[in-house]
């Protein structure tokens, strides 16, 4: 498959993606938790997962930056 995406979207695509990813599992986790596998679990699943992604969409592209900047302070060489 061809690239279709600039290579200036590249961040915000990661955040798209991961975020999607992330929220998706993490709803998905809490609300087998909270209501146990019943009827209609997949609708309330992505009920809870949108706004969800809503929210880490724009956290990942905040926060990720702020990560970067700091590892190299964590990490010590070799």
């Amino acid at each position: 498959m061809k690239p279709f995406i600039p290579a200036r979207l590249e961040f915000p695509t990661f955040g798209f993606l991961v975020s999607g990813m992330m929220s998706l599992l993490i709803t998905g986790v809490a609300m087998l938790r909270t209501v146990g596998m019943e009827d209609g679990f997949i609708l309330l699943w992505m009920q809870a997962w949108l706004p969800s992604w809503a929210v880490a969409f724009p956290a990942i592209l905040v926060v990720v930056p702020i990560v970067l900047r700091m590892l190299p302070r964590l990490i010590a060489k070799g």
